[in-house]
This record gives C-alpha cells, structure tokens and sequence, in this order.
C-alpha cells in the first residue's frame, strides 16, 4: 500500500477564487490527466504526514504554506496506474493572494475551470443546459422504474427543481454534484476509468489526474459551508480591505451574488470588522473606508462566520 499526500491551496484574486494547479507536459502525464494538485508520496525521511506534505508542495511550487488542515482520506481502489492499493490524504491551505508559483509547472487556476457549472454569480451557468439531457438520460436508463425515480431524485437534490432555476439551488452541494456527473459518465475521469472514448463528452470542466477533481470538490464544499460559521475567509483577505472587497470575495467562494446593502448590514451586526481610519482611494469613486477582521470576535462568540443571507438577500 502507497500514502499519497496531495494539498489543495486556495487563494482569491481580482474576485476569482484560484487553486495551484501543476502542469505536465507531454509524455509527463500522471493518472490519465496533464493537471493536478501539488502532491508527492509520503517518504522514508519525512517524520509527519504534514511535513511530507510542506516538503512536496515547496518542491512542486516554491509556496511556503501557513496554516493547513486535513480534509479526507481517500482510499479507492486502483487510484493509481498500477495495481496497488493506495491511500491518499487531502489537505487544505489557504492564502492571501496569488503570487507567482516560481516553478513553470505550477500555475494558479481558476476552480470554476474545474467546475463552471459552480458559478452563479452571473446567472445559471449556461453549461448546465448541455449536462441537464445527459443527466435525464441516466435517470431514464436505470434498470427499474423505482431506480429511475430514486436517480431523478437525486438529480433535483443536487441540481435543484428545474435545473435551480427556482431559486432551490444549494452551493454546498459542490462534491454531490461532481459524484452524479461521475456516476453518470458526464465527465472525463468517469470515461477514463471506464476506458470509454471521449469524442462526444458534454463541456463538463476540466479534467485532472487521479481523483484530484473530488479532492478540489470537497474543497469546494468545505469552503463553502465553513465561511458561514467560522471567519475562515479573513484568511484570504489583506491585513486592510473594503467591505466592497470582502463582499466580492464571499461571492466568489460561494459562487452567488449578494445583495449590497443586506450583506453589509449582516457583517455590521455581526461585528466581524473595525475601521482602521484610513480610505482606499483606487475605487474609482469616493475613497472607500478600509477596514480589518476583529479578532476579538474569537472570543465573544463560537461561531462568528460570514453567514449568507437567504431568499432576498440574494440577487
């Protein structure tokens, strides 16, 4: 048995959330696909999981990494391109901004390249109308009635009623949806796995290497529902910003616009911010007031995150 480690590391620039991502050119190919996650196997001469981790990302990308956590273990036969059972630990790392990798292998990328059925901010994403006959499809191929209804079901628990257009659109479900699509042959790893041909694949994102794709998926999800209860995106903001940054920063995570004035209101009442007394005059309106995360709100509270407003408070 083989323990990989991979890491997905998150920042958020120019309102789009990004992960490193490693190329590989040609004849360099790993697990069926030319991009991954920074990852390595766990080594003889590393004494933590977390330090093998640190040791491969810094060789893979020259990024030093803070602050990281666990997110799975996966575990799933023939991970690989051999025949050995192998485990692999997932991590996640977040940080303030996008500098260049230093390493022309590495290159931070967009997640909803991976995903662009995930972003909503401009409206139901247009690549959902080429997944939803395929989806259909699956569902009416089940082996009985009572299946198919059973795999329509989850179709709308993931997707939501009539494709989310009714508003009934959950962004937590990032790791769901990616599973149904797999499960029903809508996207490359599930064709690879499956040594299908890929000539007629629906634009399903962006492939990548052995089962990184869920790795950044539960990614995805975990980010999604932590930022409403723990003050995680902080993390990814500069020492000083405007709430106007801040807001664009919660939209590009949760893939979903905010109403302006209702969102200010929540983070005005939740005390996550002080004003620090200076302006941002790069707005290309009235200088802006800049503001910081109040820590002290670690203290005063358990759950203090940027809670999404529902129904109207989102637009």
């Amino acid at each position: 048995m083989t323990i990989g480690l991979s890491a997905v590391i998150v920042a958020v620039t120019e309102d789009d959330p990004k992960v490193l991502a490693i190329r590989r050119g040609v004849g360099e190919v790993v697990g069926g696909a030319s991009e991954s996650l920074p990852s390595g196997p766990l080594e003889r001469g590393h004494r933590t999981l977390e330090v093998g981790l640190r040791s491969w990302v810094e060789r893979q990308t020259l990024q030093v990494l803070g602050h990281v956590e666990q997110l799975y273990t996966f575990g799933d036969r023939d991970r690989g391109e051999d025949a050995r059972r192998s485990l692999s630990l997932a991590y996640l790392a977040l940080v303030r901004e996008a500098r260049p990798a230093g390493d022309t292998d590495a290159v931070w990328q967009s997640w909803y390249r991976y995903f662009p059925w995930e972003d909503w901010r401009d409206g139901r994403p247009k690549v959902l109308d080429a997944l939803e006959p395929g989806l259909h499809a699956w569902a009416a191929a089940a082996a009985d009635a009572r299946a198919g209804e059973m795999r329509a079901e989850r179709v709308t628990l993931c997707f939501g009623k009539d494709g989310g257009k009714d508003g009934s659109w959950n962004e937590e479900r990032v790791l769901e949806r990616y599973e149904l699509l797999y499960e029903a042959g809508l996207v490359a790893e599930a064709l690879r796995e499956r040594g299908a041909a890929r000539t007629a694949l629906r634009p399903s994102g962006v492939e990548m290497a052995v089962d990184h794709r869920r790795m950044l998926a539960l990614a995805i999800a975990r980010l999604r529902g932590k930022i409403k209860y723990r003050p995680v995106v902080f993390e990814l903001m500069p020492p000083s910003f405007t709430l106007l940054q801040l807001q664009r920063t919660v939209e590009a995570l949760s893939g979903v616009r905010l109403h302006k004035q209702n969102f200010r209101r929540l983070v005005e009442q939740q005390r996550l911010v002080e004003e620090t007394g200076e302006t941002a005059t790069e707005t290309g309106g009235r200088p802006a007031r800049l503001v910081r995360f109040r820590r002290e709100v670690l203290l005063e509270r358990p759950a203090p995150g940027v809670r999404l407003p529902g129904g109207s408070g989102r637009r």
